[in-house]
């Protein structure tokens, strides 16, 4: 999918999110990357084929 040179990670790559945003809706929380993945506010994200990458927020740690 991606025409940049060089080109972005694919949605297989573990550094997926590092592709381009090619529409951003940042009032209905998501990002497409030009490799195909839906990239939510909340961290997670939708492949292209279909699987869900579970949200990875940060672990508040107690005091």
């Amino acid at each position: 999918m991606c025409q940049h040179r060089p080109e972005c990670p694919t949605a297989e790559s573990e550094d997926r999110e590092a592709a381009v945003p090619v529409a951003c809706h940042p009032e209905q929380g998501w990002s497409l990357l030009c490799n195909g993945v839906l990239m939510f506010e909340d961290t997670g994200e939708l492949l292209p084929d279909g699987r869900v990458i579970a949200p990875r927020r940060p672990v508040a740690h107690a005091v």
